[in-house]
């Protein structure tokens, strides 16, 4: 029998970003990590923790390994997903949870994961094997994190365990890595777990792809879609430059003072050519600049446990004094003034 296979890409306008759910958080607090100690650990900004902001693949890469490496745990990865509440999914997986049957509901899936996620999803189905794999087109090379793989395999069968309110089980789980006896795998899934596998695949049985789904519910759905679709329609255009360049300049201003050179060399481009779109689009590299510390200030200001200094260091200034000049130049006030109106401490 001739294998069929469903590809499930990234548009070729979206970019590297992803967004991490406060629920996630709420999770990992529940398993003894401090959030706190993550973030220090791992670098990620602290809008990040909030939902606020984006994170790279590599971003991703770093928080999955420093969970990892926190915990101690090999098992956390599965736990996270399949300890999870369905009140507390997101929209894309309740659009999932919606569907008439597994296969609608896995399809959801992909088709709608890349508007949280620059991932991408491949089934192949073959006999009675529907097989699926996942990959990070922004990875540049780099290996996926086992508890990443582990998290996400256990969300696709935590689908179909929840909207057929049956127990399924894969037929296996072929793993890259090692052996661990502490991840717990195998009695999770309750299948074998093939380890040293030439790639990460997820072995599902094509008969279970028809079970119906008893949390099937057309009526959300039909709210939900036309959102769906109109955002991934958003993202099949190349996304304008300004925006490009105020995406990478959030993610280098951590306490460093990126120019336009490094943002060209982070965009694949000459210094000349970046600056020559940017000119195109009418704006500048320093307004560019000045936008998004703007708005990165007020995202940090707005989390109440952040020190003035600390955002001042975060978003590039070289001493508190010439924040404070800016920022009354951008609000006509100080920080401290500014948080006092929002109800922040200083």
């Amino acid at each position: 029998m001739k294998a069929i296979i469903e590809h499930f890409k990234v548009n070729s306008g979206a970019q590297d970003r992803m967004k991490l759910a406060p629920s996630f958080w709420a999770a990992l607090k529940s398993h003894g990590l401090s959030l706190g100690t993550v973030m220090k650990h791992t670098g990620l900004p602290p809008g990040a923790f909030t939902g606020e902001q984006l994170i790279t693949t590599a971003q991703s890469f770093a928080l999955w390994r420093g969970i990892q490496e926190l915990s101690k745990d090999a098992s956390l990865g599965w736990k996270l997903a399949s300890q999870r509440d369905s009140s507390q999914f997101a929209p894309t997986l309740l659009a999932a949870l919606d569907a008439r049957n597994y296969r609608e509901s896995l399809q959801r899936f992909a088709r709608y994961k890349q508007l949280c996620s620059a991932q991408e999803f491949r089934f192949v189905l073959s006999g009675d094997e529907f097989r699926i794999e996942a990959s990070w087109p922004f990875a540049a090379g780099e290996s996926v994190p086992p508890l990443l793989i582990d998290a996400m395999f256990a969300v696709i069968l935590e689908l179909g365990r929840r909207g057929t309110q049956t127990p399924v089980h894969p037929l296996c789980v072929e793993l890259a890595r090692k052996a661990d006896p502490k991840d717990g795998l195998k009695d999770y899934f309750g299948c074998p777990i093939k380890y040293q596998s030439p790639r990460d695949v997820l072995v599902l049985r094509a008969s279970d792809l028809e079970l119906p789904f008893v949390t099937h519910n057309d009526e959300l759905f039909e709210l939900l879609a036309p959102q769906f679709e109109n955002r991934l329609k958003a993202t099949s255009g190349k996304p304008k430059t300004p925006d490009q360049v105020k995406w990478v300049l959030r993610r280098l201003l951590s306490g460093s003072r990126p120019d336009i050179g490094m943002v060209a060399k982070e965009l694949g481009m000459s210094e000349r050519t970046l600056q020559r779109r940017i000119t195109e689009e009418g704006t500048t590299f320093r307004d560019l600049l000045n936008d998004t510390r703007k708005e990165l200030v007020r995202e940090y200001l707005e989390d109440g446990a952040m020190q003035i200094t600390e955002v001042a260091f975060l978003v590039g200034f070289e001493n508190t004094n010439s924040f404070y000049r800016a920022f009354r130049t951008w609000e006509g006030k100080t920080p401290a003034e500014w948080r006092a109106e929002r109800g922040q401490h200083s």
